[in-house]
């Protein structure tokens, strides 16, 4: 049987996190671990994990770091399931996610797998599918264009760490994190992907930590540079850049990032013309 480690990062969210911990619980496949991966919290958020009263809840204590991939690499680094599965502590999973998750993944032989989601917005209640998406399959090429995995909908087996280390935890990526892994884990494998919504996304913009920090654009840039520095890597480079493959990829994400620098260059320019007219 397949051993899932879960990894839950929170920060104050007391009101919140039960009902995410018992949404892993209640899986018909059972889990190895739950470990919530704490972020600074200054309410009663550990005291509302460590009451629900598994022993497969492991509380992993931090100091504030305000980037989501902190807690989560702490989680990865304390893992010690094959897979590992990532859920944001204000998301909850419908019974059948992991379950689901691990068939298709073994049918179609990838080592990382998501699916679609429900979202919730505040005040309005559940909407559509978060996602158009239908193929079985996610690519490289098919996250390119925009990043169709859902963090809290993802599995990962942990053989690809070794690989692609962990979600940066750089300053600038308070957000994006996430895009900027499953680009390293889709040079390695596909992304299965379940159509069907397996998880409860909660889209509470007024009080997301990122809330004010959203450049669409700026994180883009930040994401491709991101892959072309990992990709340069020399231990990276000896395993996987010689490929065509590797290196045509890294070619159209500097492409990428390029043309989403032009818009900014262009600003620039017109900015120092009309500094200097002045």
């Amino acid at each position: 049987m397949h051993t899932v480690s879960v990894i839950i990062p929170t920060w104050n969210r007391a009101e919140l996190i039960e009902k995410s911990i018992r949404s892993v619980l209640d899986q018909t496949l059972p889990v190895l671990e739950v470990l919530v991966c704490d972020d600074g919290s200054t309410d009663n958020t550990e005291e509302i994990v460590m009451s629900i009263g598994d022993d497969r809840i492991k509380w992993l204590g931090g100091a504030r770091g305000g980037r989501p991939a902190i807690p989560r690499n702490r989680g990865i680094v304390a893992s010690k399931g094959e897979w590992l599965a990532f859920l944001d502590s204000d998301d909850e999973w419908l019974p059948d996610k992991l379950r689901k998750q691990l068939a298709l993944a073994e049918n179609l032989g990838c080592r990382a797998v998501c699916s679609n989601a429900h979202r919730v917005i505040i005040n309005k209640g559940v909407t559509d599918k978060f996602l158009k998406w239908e193929s079985e399959r996610l690519t490289f090429h098919d996250l390119l264009s925009v990043n169709k995995v859902i963090c809290s909908s993802t599995l990962l087996h942990k053989s690809l760490f070794e690989n692609i280390y962990g979600f940066p935890e750089e300053e600038n990526f308070k957000v994006g994190e996430d895009y900027a892994l499953w680009l390293r884990v889709a040079t390695l494998t596909d992304f299965a992907f379940v159509s069907e919504p397996l998880v409860i996304y909660r889209d509470d913009a007024a009080n997301s930590v990122r809330c004010d920090l959203v450049d669409e654009l700026m994180t883009r840039v930040q994401v491709f540079s991101n892959f072309v520095e990992w990709s340069e890597n020399w231990e990276t480079r000896k395993r996987f850049v010689r490929s065509a493959k590797i290196q045509a990829m890294k070619d159209y994400v500097r492409s990428k990032a390029g043309h989403a620098l032009r818009p900014i260059k262009k600003m620039k320019r017109f900015l120092l013309d009309k500094y200097k007219s002045g």
